[in-house]
């Protein structure tokens, strides 16, 4: 009885700490997605400016260059999070299987417990 209520709050836990891990990669990508397009929007700035779009002119603004770096390393970035959190919506549909699996034992215990109960009492009357 106990055993399967510990087990089924420890996949529920599971279950909780699995979603908080995928929300947390999910704010994560769009933060980085979000700073990606204003490094976008500054780089547009400073060519603007500089009147130069090329990269490989001589005048090209080092704060562009450094801007374009930046804003690869987070698209980069938010790639190697997408692919945590495929592995991250894995886990969490594992999770809740088991969860799943723990609720059911669980039920069908709780419904052979009373019938126990009575028979007992039959066999004690």
């Amino acid at each position: 009885m106990k055993s399967r209520d510990n087990l089924v709050r420890l996949n529920q836990f599971q279950v909780n700490e699995k979603r908080r891990q995928l929300d947390q990669l999910e704010t994560m990508m769009a933060e980085f997605g979000r700073k990606a397009a204003e490094l976008e929007l500054q780089i547009e700035s400073e060519e603007k400016k500089a009147n130069i779009t090329d990269l490989n002119h001589f005048a090209y603004p080092t704060f562009a260059k450094a801007a374009r770096v930046r804003r690869e390393n987070l698209l980069t970035s938010q790639a190697e999070l997408k692919i945590q959190r495929d592995a991250a919506e894995a886990a969490l549909a594992e999770a809740e299987a088991e969860l799943s699996r723990a609720e059911m034992l669980d039920a069908r215990e709780a419904r052979t417990r009373p019938v126990e109960t009575v028979d007992r009492r039959h066999m004690i009357g």
